[in-house]
C-alpha cells in the first residue's frame, strides 16, 4: 500500500472548488452536490430510458477473494466468497499475500461481454474494488491493485469497457466507498487487526474519492454507478463523492450511497420483492450462493429458475442484475455458461416480451406472469406460461377488446381469445412449446382496463384456491425462498421471518376448512391468519420430504362478503424449512 502520510491534505472546501472547475461539470441552480438535484421528470425519464428498457444485466464479482476461493486455513470458510477475509479474521499481512496468487492469464473481457450480450443482458456491473479495497484497475493513489500488487500487471477494467464499447453494452462500476479493511474504512462486525485501525475520514478524502475519480475518467463511458454497504457514511462523507458524478453526464448511481441520498435505483439483493417496488429497482441476485468465487458451492438454480426470475421481476417493473464470479485464473465458471447460455436461447425467441416492459396491470396468475407494453394507445399482454392448464384456458382479468393473439414463438400460430363480462378466456390448444415459459402475446384496444375479476375469486362450489405461483413472498431478507419450477411450490423457505400472503375475493362466506399441501422433511409450524382469526398449524415430517401431502390447518369463519388477505407465517421457534405448493380453503356442503 502507498505511503500516505506524505499526502498533501486538501480542505473538503478546496477540493470541491477543484472538483466543479473541472471540464464538462456544471452548477445546479440550487447550492447543492447533489448532480438531480433539480432534475425534472422530463429530465429523468430521459435519463433512465435504457435502464427501463434493459430489464437485464450482469453482475461481476471478481477479486483476491477468488485464490482462497472459500478456504482458509484448510477450513471452508461459512458466508459468500468475496467476505472471507472479513468471515475468516484473516490479518492484512496475510490477506495480501493472496495478490502474488491472483493471475487471472485466461481473462478475455471481449468473450465475457460476448456471453453476457448473447444471454440477452444489456449492460454489466463488475466490481472495480469490493470491500477488501483491492482495485481492478491501476490506482494511482494505492499500490493495492491489480497493476502494482499481482504477477499479472495489467488494468483488468480498461479492456472490459472496451469491449462493451465494441459490442453495445452498456459498463457498470460497483464500488466500495465505505467498508475497505485494507486501506482503513469501516467493517461490518469491526476490525479484526490492529493495522486496520485507521481513520474512516482519512480514507474517504484520500482513497475513496480519488478513486471514484480515477474510475469515472480513465474509462470511457460509465453509465452505472454501484455503490455498496454505507456503513458509517454521513452526509459529509456522501458529498465528498457525490459531485464526482458530474463527470459522466447522466450516469446513474444506486440506493447504496449512505446519507440521506437515495440515489436512483432501489437495489434488493438476493431476493424478488412481492409486489415489486416504486420507482425504478434491480433484483441483484446469484446463480448459487456466493458472488465472488466459492470452489465447492455447487448450489446452482437450474435454468429454468432463472429464466423464470428475470420473468417474475419484469412483471413486476424491475431489472434483474445476476452475477458471475469469476476464477483468479479469470474463468467464469462453466456452470454459469451454461445457464446464460440456455437463457439467450429462450430470449432469442422471447426478448419482446421482456425489453422495454411496464409491470403486469393485473394480479399475479396461476399459470405464471404477464408483462406489458403500451403502444399508440394500445396495450399489449404477455402472457408467460409456466404451467400450461391442463384445460387449455387462461383467464385475463381484462375489460378491453381483442385485436389479436397468438405464440411469440410462432406468430403464425392464432389461438381464439373469448370476450366475457368478466374479462378474457384464451383458448389454448396442443402442447407447451416451451416447457419453462410459453409466451402467449394479447394485443388489446385501448389502454389496459381490469374488471373487477382481477383478483383470486371464489369457485363456484365455494372453494378458493391458492397456489404458490400466486403468492406474495414477503422476502427482505436475502433468503431464496421462492417458487420451485420443478416442484411448482414455494420452496428454499429457510429463512423464518420470510411470510406469504394471498388476496382474494369472497362472494360466499361461511366458516371455511383450510388444507395446505406441504411437504417437509422435519416438524414445522406456522400461523395461518384470515380476517380477524388466526390458527397454528403443526407441520408432521413426512419421509424424506419428497411426497407432498395435504394436511389439515383448521378452520376459520368470514362472516361477510368482500376482500381478504390470508397470510402464513411462520413459528420462529419451531419453524423447519418446508415446500408448500397449494393452500385451499373449502366450505362444507351444510354451511
Amino acid at each position: 500500500m502507498k505511503n500516505r502520510t506524505s499526502k498533501l491534505r486538501i480542505p473538503i472546501f478546496l477540493l470541491m472548488t477543484l472538483v466543479f472547475a473541472t471540464p464538462g461539470f456544471a452548477q445546479n441552480k440550487v447550492d447543492s452536490v447533489d448532480p438531480y438535484a433539480n432534475e425534472t421528470k422530463a429530465g429523468r425519464d430521459a435519463r433512465m430510458a435504457w435502464f427501463r428498457e434493459a430489464r437485464f444485466g450482469m453482475f461481476i464479482h471478481w477479486g483476491v477473494y477468488a485464490v482462497p476461493a472459500g478456504t482458509y486455513q484448510g477450513k471452508q470458510i461459512p458466508g459468500i466468497g468475496e467476505w472471507i477475509m472479513n468471515k475468516g479474521k484473516i490479518p492484512m499481512a496475510e490477506y495480501q499475500t493472496y495478490a502474488s496468487q491472483f493471475n487471472p492469464v485466461k481473462y478475455d473481457p471481449e468473450s465475457w461481454v460476448r456471453l453476457a450480450r448473447d444471454a440477452g443482458m444489456k449492460y454489466i456491473v463488475i466490481t472495480s474494488k469490493h470491500h477488501d479495497g483491492f482495485a481492478l484497475f491501476d490506482s494511482k493513489v494505492s499500490k493495492w491493485d491489480v497493476v502494482d500488487a499481482t504477477p499479472y500487471g495489467k488494468d483488468l477494467i480498461a479492456p472490459l469497457a472496451k469491449a462493451c464499447q465494441k459490442y453495445g453494452l452498456k459498463l457498470g462500476l460497483y464500488y466500495s466507498q465505505a467498508q475497505d479493511w485494507n486501506q482503513g474504512g469501516s467493517a461490518a462486525g469491526g476490525k479484526w487487526d490492529p493495522a486496520q485501525e485507521h481513520d474512516m475520514d482519512e480514507y474517504i478524502r484520500d482513497i475513496a474519492v480519488p478513486q471514484v475519480k480515477e474510475i469515472l475518467s480513465n474509462y470511457g463511458p460509465v453509465s452505472v454507478l454501484w455503490w455498496d454497504t454505507p456503513r458509517n457514511m454521513n452526509n459529509q462523507r456522501a458529498e465528498q463523492l457525490l459531485p464526482l458524478l458530474k463527470l459522466q453526464p447522466g450516469i446513474i448511481h444506486n440506493n447504496r450511497l449512505g446519507g440521506d441520498y437515495k440515489g436512483d435505483i432501489s437495489t434488493p439483493e438476493q431476493h424478488i420483492p412481492g409486489t415489486g417496488l416504486a420507482g425504478d429497482w434491480e433484483s441483484c441476485m446469484t446463480m448459487n450462493r456466493t458472488w465472488g468465487y466459492k470452489s465447492y458451492d455447487h448450489d446452482w438454480k437450474s435454468a429454468e429458475t432463472l429464466i423464470q426470475n428475470l420473468v417474475d421481476i419484469a412483471s413486476k417493473g424491475g431489472n434483474y442484475l445476476l452475477n458471475v464470479g469469476p476464477t483468479a485464473e479469470g474463468l467464469i465458471p462453466a456452470p454459469s455458461i451454461e445457464r446464460l447460455k440456455a437463457m439467450g436461447a429462450w430470449m432469442k425467441v422471447n426478448s419482446e416480451s421482456i425489453y422495454g416492459t411496464k409491470a403486469s396491470p393485473c394480479s399475479t396468475p396461476a399459470f405464471g406472469r404477464i408483462t406489458q407494453k403500451e403502444i399508440g394507445g394500445n396495450a399489449t399482454l404477455y402472457l408467460h406460461v409456466f404451467d400450461w392448464p391442463s384445460d387449455g384456458k387462461l383467464f385475463v382479468p381484462v375489460k378491453n377488446k381483442v385485436k389479436s393473439c397468438y405464440l411469440l414463438a410462432d406468430q403464425s400460430r392464432a389461438i381464439k381469445a373469448e370476450e366475457g363480462a368478466d374479462g378474457v378466456t384464451v383458448l389454448l390448444t396442443g402442447a407447451a412449446v416451451d416447457s419453462v415459459n410459453s409466451v402467449v402475446v394479447l394485443n388489446l384496444v385501448g389502454a389496459t382496463e381490469i374488471s373487477s375479476a382481477n383478483q383470486i375469486n371464489q369457485q363456484k362450489d365455494g372453494s378458493i384456491l391458492l397456489s404458490a405461483r400466486q403468492a406474495t413472498i414477503n422476502n427482505i431478507f436475502g433468503s431464496n425462498v421462492a417458487v420451485d419450477s420443478e416442484s411448482k411450490a414455494i420452496g428454499s423457505w429457510d429463512h423464518p421471518k420470510v411470510t406469504l400472503e394471498w388476496t382474494f375475493q369472497v362472494h360466499t362466506p361461511g366458516t371455511f376448512k383450510i388444507m395446505a399441501e406441504i411437504a417437509s422433511a422435519q416438524n414445522s409450524a406456522f400461523t395461518v391468519s384470515l380476517g380477524t382469526e388466526s390458527v397454528n398449524v403443526l407441520v408432521p415430517a413426512n419421509g424424506d420430504g419428497k411426497p407432498f401431502k395435504y394436511i389439515e390447518a383448521g378452520s376459520l369463519t368470514l362472516d361477510t362478503k368482500g376482500e381478504y388477505t390470508l397470510r402464513i407465517a411462520p413459528d420462529q421457534k419451531a419453524w423447519n424449512p418446508i415446500k408448500l405448493r397449494q393452500v385451499k380453503l373449502s366450505l362444507p356442503k351444510n354451511n
